[in-house]
């Protein structure tokens, strides 16, 4: 696999935006627009299995080549560290499946004093695993993005910015050094800006 540090960050921003838009389609308990079905739930944690196991490939594929560099390195840490929240979204979610089918079975029971009060702690602890699904996955995005923001130094970013662009731009020029001289007389004072 040939890896430069544009691909290597191209790799991590767009698994970062996967997880962006795994959010995005997280359930919102009492929104009728985004209400937890729990056909919905179910296939996204199967979209976040698929996303997880895309996970363990990058270090997987990045781990067995030999001679790695330093960008090669830091994209395998990258794709590593968002690993754990990744499972604990997916782990969330399991609980909101959870949660959702309870809530199924006992829908005929729903007006009766014990089963009311079931069904509420049920629905307490749904919007509570939404919200750690939610969380899980920005910190993994956010991970992500983090990662590919240090492979992608600013000149790496200028040099693929200049190679995109249709006219040449000048190659910047580093200012010469001054030839070594006599430190300043002390009745003059250095003044920087």
């Amino acid at each position: 696999m040939t890896s430069t540090p544009v691909s290597e960050t191209l790799a991590l921003r767009a698994m970062a935006s996967a997880f962006d838009a795994q959010r995005g389609k997280l359930p919102v308990p009492g929104d009728p627009w985004r209400s937890p079905d729990p056909v919905a739930v179910a296939q996204q944690i199967s979209e976040l299995g698929a996303l997880i196991t895309d996970l363990g490939d990058e270090v997987l594929f990045r781990t067995t080549d030999q001679g790695q560099e330093p960008h090669t390195v830091r994209a395998i840490v990258g794709f590593a560290a968002a690993l754990e929240p990744a499972g604990r979204a997916a782990s969330a979610l399991g609980s909101v499946a959870h949660q959702l089918s309870f809530l199924d079975q006992t829908e005929h029971l729903r007006d009766q004093p014990d089963a009311r009060d079931a069904r509420e702690a049920a629905t307490r602890v749904l919007s509570d695993a939404v919200d750690a699904a939610d969380t899980a996955l920005r910190e993994a995005a956010d991970s992500l993005h983090s990662a590919s923001a240090t492979i992608s130094a600013p000149n790496v970013r200028l040099q693929a910015a200049r190679s995109r662009s249709t006219t040449k731009a000048p190659t910047p020029v580093s200012p010469p050094t001054p030839p070594p001289s006599a430190a300043a007389p002390a009745d003059r004072t250095a003044r920087g800006r």
